[in-house]
């Protein structure tokens, strides 16, 4: 790299952490707080509403799979991609807040979708490409501090967006997060502009066939990735689950709007705290374990919805954004920045966030139907199934790593 490494705090993590309160924050997690506003103007049952979010994740899993023959194809252009990648989520943003009906907004989220998967990526990458090796997990937690951060400033808004007297308050929220996120990415573009990589795309992402064989050996191998990409795909399906119809349930139960956006500007508020907590804590104990405990903290997090008592209930949603709401993407990312070979490692994060994708599109299918059947707060429950399995693969790719570790120690 042409000016050496920087440390985790920097004006280019700065600007990625800003992007992703757009990419992760508003662009995706919104559509959850909004839900109540979309129905009441739009109509709908929760199950069509539903399959608009897994519109969304059909979108984001084909832009992940997109992403390596298209920057294979246009190489020395990730920059570019990523520039335009993340000016037309902000217009795509904007779009949608003019939507009228059901295909209308569904195409909108589609599009959206796209561009966030591979804005996610590509900002993820260019961001920890500068950055010592050493710090990467702690700059992966302060990037993906920014989705917290999206959460929590939509939680403070949440009585001008999902009261009955706002009808519109959706529609304005959305135009206003589209633009801070094309703001947001022209800073980014003017930090990264200056920075001079030595490394060409063409190096880390070959074309070459065997090269390729060899990626996929690497993740689909039990003794590799493979139980790391099955915890990521369990947490995309659960915690989007959760995300996606905990408002609803409270609003279903005559919680006040303002104590509802409190509830979801809470697990924003302590996913500050994540970022910097689970960055620090995979650079100092990267292992699959980590990572379980924060996914089985969040499995008992989400269990305080059973309770039927508020109290109880913020508390777990506060613990899941404490402890397992950015930490298992963040440590997924370091984890293989640390452990993949640097000339895939976009590949590999690339393939990873198609199976954390994977998992959004069922979630939302899933729970929706659950909802239909069995009413909310048993949809907003089944989040913790796909959570305790979610915690289970990662406690699997932790023992592998120390099978591994041992063997290597005794040759």
């Amino acid at each position: 790299m042409g000016l050496g490494y920087k440390s985790a705090f920097n004006w280019i993590t700065l600007w990625s952490s800003l992007l992703f309160a757009l990419i992760l924050g508003f662009s995706r997690l919104s559509y959850g707080l909004f839900l109540p506003g979309i129905q009441t103007e739009i109509g709908g049952s929760y199950g069509q509403l539903g399959m608009l979010g897994t519109v969304n994740f059909i979108g984001y899993l084909v832009g992940t799979l997109c992403l390596p023959p298209l920057i294979s194809r246009l190489q020395h252009r990730k920059n570019v991609i990523n520039r335009i990648s993340c000016l037309l989520l902000g217009l795509g943003m904007i779009g949608s807040a003019f939507s009228d009906h059901f295909i209308q907004l569904g195409l909108w989220r589609f599009m959206i979708g796209f561009f966030s998967a591979l804005a996610t990526v590509l900002v993820l990458s260019i961001a920890t490409d500068v950055v010592q090796p050493a710090e990467r997990g702690m700059a992966s937690g302060l990037i993906w501090l920014g989705g917290s951060v999206g959460i929590l400033v939509t939680g403070l808004f949440a009585p001008y967006i999902i009261e009955p007297a706002h009808l519109e308050g959706w529609r304005y929220a959305w135009m206003s997060m589209g633009v801070f996120g094309i703001l947001a990415a022209l800073g980014f573009e003017l930090v990264t502009r200056k920075e001079i990589f030595g490394r060409s795309i063409s190096t880390q992402l070959e074309s070459n066939l065997q090269e390729q064989v060899n990626v996929y050996r690497l993740l689909f191998s039990p003794n590799k990735f493979l139980f790391l990409l099955g915890s990521y795909f369990f947490f995309g399906w659960g915690y989007i689950i959760y995300f996606t119809f905990l408002i609803p349930y409270l609003v279903n139960n005559g919680i006040p709007s303002k104590y509802a956006g409190l509830i979801w500007s809470g697990i924003g508020f302590a996913g500050l705290f994540n970022g910097w907590i689970g960055g620090r804590a995979i650079d100092r104990w990267p292992s699959g374990y980590t990572l379980a405990l924060g996914l089985a903290l969040g499995t008992i997090g989400v269990l305080g919805v059973t309770t039927n008592h508020i109290l109880l209930t913020s508390l777990g949603a506060v613990m899941i954004g404490l402890v397992s709401f950015i930490t298992p993407p963040l440590m997924t990312t370091a984890l293989l920045r640390r452990y993949a070979p640097h000339s895939v490692y976009t590949v590999c994060l690339s393939v990873a966030t198609a199976f954390f994708a994977a998992g959004q599109i069922i979630g939302p299918i899933v729970g929706g139907w659950v909802v239909e059947r069995y009413g909310l707060k048993f949809g907003v429950t089944s989040s913790s199934i796909f959570m305790a399995l979610s915690a289970m693969f990662a406690c699997l790719y932790g023992r592998k790593q120390r099978v591994l570790e041992n063997f290597k120690k005794n040759i």
